[in-house]
């Protein structure tokens, strides 16, 4: 393979449509798309301060870089992806890509990251941006930080585990998420999902949980929330108490207590839920 040594590049398409290259100490400033159409590239200790450097490419590795601010939109349609030890603080990175392979990599500004991706891991990674991930499919994530709303719009297939996720309307409109032992903050979680499952997690969520279809927890905790799970077919198995549950559609509720539980006749049928509970449940039943 070609080598690049501590090299000072500039100018569009710089190098356009390079394959079997090494590059190592590198800065790319001052030009758009500068490995865009490349493939076989392995890059090192190197440093991206203008828009684009890798679309349309293939079999890209990445290691110990930085990818600046301006650096912005700067891997869209790449097949085959590794990026480890690396800072992307450029926002709406990765569109469209296929095989995304991130170890310890840090995003300050993850604003539209990751959208309609698929073919997803993610093993140690901090992110702080709104609607994160949107879109994205066949997702494994382990050790996640991420500070942002709206993240996981719509993503199909996708397990998370010992993560800590605060992030308002998560998860919404997805299909077939599963969450390990995480923690989870933010109003209105998961609306519009189907086939969420939450085991060993600690969940804070005003009026979260709401209209899923098939919304499985087993050994969680809720704390801090209130109205949960209106219009949800749900089998909920929880080890403290919940602030209030509204309007369940079907299921089990499995709970140490219950403060309020409120049943409105005219929009559910209250005899298609089950609630057990080892305190008494205060019930509001109205017509």
């Amino acid at each position: 393979m070609k080598e690049i040594y501590q090299d000072y590049l500039t100018g569009e398409r710089v190098l356009f449509g390079s394959s079997d290259l090494k590059i190592y100490d590198t800065v790319f400033d001052d030009g758009e798309s500068p490995l865009k159409e490349c493939s076989n590239i392995e890059i090192y200790n190197s440093l991206f301060r203008w828009k684009y450097p890798l679309w349309y490419s293939k079999n890209i590795s990445v290691h110990d870089c930085t990818l600046f601010e301006m650096a912005r939109a700067g891997i869209w349609y790449t097949k085959s992806l590794t990026i480890e030890n690396t800072i992307i603080e450029a926002p709406k990175c990765f569109r469209r890509c296929d095989n995304i392979q991130l170890k310890d990599v840090t995003f300050p500004n993850a604003g539209e990251t990751l959208w309609n991706c698929k073919n997803i891991t993610v093993n140690r990674a901090v992110a702080k941006g709104d609607y994160f991930m949107m879109g994205s499919e066949n997702i494994e994530i382990n050790n996640l930080d991420l500070i942002g709303n709206y993240s996981f719009d719509g993503v199909r297939n996708m397990t998370i585990r010992n993560s800590k996720l605060l992030s308002k309307d998560a998860f919404w409109n997805s299909h077939n998420v599963t969450v390990y032992d995480s923690f989870i903050s933010g109003e209105y979680l998961g609306w519009n999902a189907s086939n969420l499952t939450l085991i060993n997690c600690v969940i804070e969520s005003l009026q979260g949980l709401c209209y899923i279809d098939n919304l499985v927890m087993k050994n969680c905790k809720l704390i801090n929330t209130t109205l949960a799970f209106e219009y949800s077919t749900v089998n909920v198995q929880v080890n403290n108490k919940i602030d209030s549950v509204l309007n369940p559609k079907s299921g089990v509720i499995k709970a140490r207590k219950i403060d309020k539980l409120i049943m409105q006749r005219d929009k559910i049928d209250p005899a298609k839920t089950t609630v057990i509970c080892e305190c008494d449940v205060v019930t509001e039943e109205t017509e």
